[in-house]
């Protein structure tokens, strides 16, 4: 709806243009000025303060130190709005030191993020913690989403009820179908519904680059313009769709952090922030991240301690997010624990050499899985975690996982994502190679 009267048009432009500029100054005219455009459609809210962070503020505004985690994936792992915002917040409290905890790897979301909390963001007690999985987390299900969401926040009041959050939502371009409508995405919204319950604020970096897109200012998708491309050609947020080129997308994401901070430094009180009974008695607050070799779990004769796989050390920081990794010399290879839980899962490697494996929980049937995916297509090696699909009754669960002798279907896998495999003129020997256990429980020694 326009912002204007719709009689005596310029009348009521003129007073609109004189009321905003002495109530919310220039800023709001700039918004006003586009609300005859197509972005006027999209009224998602950037930011829902809800208790704000008010513990986090009072600490720079004191002179800190103050620490920032930064919870995500790829997108947050990039240089760009972590390092951005950092750098902003020290820019405006100097007499506090701000330091970032960075706690990030590619490909991951919320479920992975509930297991590895403890061991990458809590034990750096943080003053703050940004939680970025909107693109990750798009393929859990909508309990599953809750539940490792609602796992991270419980953990973090559980910590230190002192510490703030803030979850910021990140755009791919398989989510401007929904916002064209005006609408969040599915996987937001169920991370609104933990936050709502929670009081957690929000910076939602959607709608404003959805409005960019709408007015024609900015491409989703494309090759960065020419040094000399007019100054009236439309910008480019990434060139995949989905991680954000740093003078456009992640100069944006800095902007609505920038937008919301006067929001989000007036709400609520500092203290102790609440914590309410949850939203589901299963969610993932007991997740846990486990070494392979921990007691407990039983190991064949044939798994060996091996170096990090090639480029995964350099491009993904291994050795300081995992105390070791271990790979099955053999198929037949066995991995054995026990644990009381509601779900499980595997941190291990993707590449062209991952194979198949077999995983056989309590009485049910057995299922095989890989971790090669089409991300493995040109002979990429890197972290994955992987997840068993199915919630599990609350309770003790005993689980075997065998590496099996096959390689999986590359072409099939690759088929579902549009890509055309290309075979090798001799196909890799079968690997099977493993950094952790991922629980959402604990471990039964």
């Amino acid at each position: 709806m326009s912002a204007y009267p719709r009689s005596h048009p310029r009348l009521g432009h003129l007073l609109c243009l004189a009321f905003f500029t002495a109530i919310l100054g220039a800023g709001a005219v700039a918004r006003a000025a586009q609300d005859t455009t197509a972005s006027a459609s999209i009224t998602i809210p950037e930011c829902q303060p809800r208790s704000g962070l008010p513990n986090f503020f009072a600490k720079l505004e004191a002179g800190g130190p103050v620490r920032i985690a930064y919870l995500g994936g790829s997108i947050t792992e990039a240089w760009g709005w972590r390092d951005l915002s950092r750098d902003w917040f020290a820019k405006q409290y100097p007499q506090a030191k701000v330091s970032q905890i960075r706690a990030t790897i590619s490909g991951t979301g919320a479920e992975f993020g509930a297991c590895r909390l403890q061991n990458h963001v809590l034990s750096h007690s943080p003053d703050l913690v940004f939680i970025e999985f909107a693109v990750n987390g798009a393929g859990a299900t909508t309990r599953r989403a809750i539940r490792s969401v609602e796992g991270i926040i419980r953990q973090i009041r559980r910590h230190d009820p002192a510490t703030d959050v803030c979850l910021v939502f990140t755009i791919s371009s398989g989510m401007t179908g929904e916002l064209k409508q005006n609408r969040s995405p599915q996987v937001v919204t169920n991370m609104k519904t933990v936050a709502d319950h929670y009081g957690v604020p929000t910076i939602d970096f959607e709608p404003e680059v959805m409005r960019l897109i709408l007015d024609g200012k900015l491409v989703m998708k494309g090759a960065a313009p020419a040094k000399d491309a007019p100054a009236t050609a439309p910008k480019v947020f990434s060139a995949d769709g989905t991680h954000p080129l740093f003078d456009t997308g992640h100069q944006l994401y800095l902007d609505a952090i920038v937008r919301s901070v006067p929001a989000l430094k007036t709400a609520g009180r500092p203290g102790p922030h609440a914590l309410p009974a949850p939203l589901d008695a299963d969610n993932w607050e007991n997740a846990s991240m486990v070494a392979i070799d921990t007691p407990g779990i039983t190991r064949s004769a044939g798994w060996q301690k091996i170096e990090p796989p090639d480029g995964t050390e350099k491009s993904q920081r291994i050795s300081q997010y995992f105390s070791g990794v271990w790979a099955a010399s053999a198929p037949g290879d066995t991995l054995e624990f026990s644990f009381d839980g509601v779900g499980f899962g595997l941190s291990g490697f993707r590449g062209p050499s991952a194979g198949l494996f077999r995983i056989t929980i309590d009485n049910r049937p057995p299922q095989t899985a890989t971790f090669f995916d089409s991300y493995s297509y040109a002979g990429r090696v890197s972290h994955k975690a992987w997840f068993y699909p199915d919630d599990l009754p609350r309770g003790k669960h005993r689980v075997k996982i065998e590496f099996l002798a096959n390689l999986p279907d590359h072409a099939a896998i690759l088929k579902k994502d549009g890509l055309t495999y290309k075979a090798p003129a001799t196909a890799p020997t079968p690997v099977f190679q493993l950094a952790a256990v991922l629980l959402a429980g604990s471990l039964v020694p």
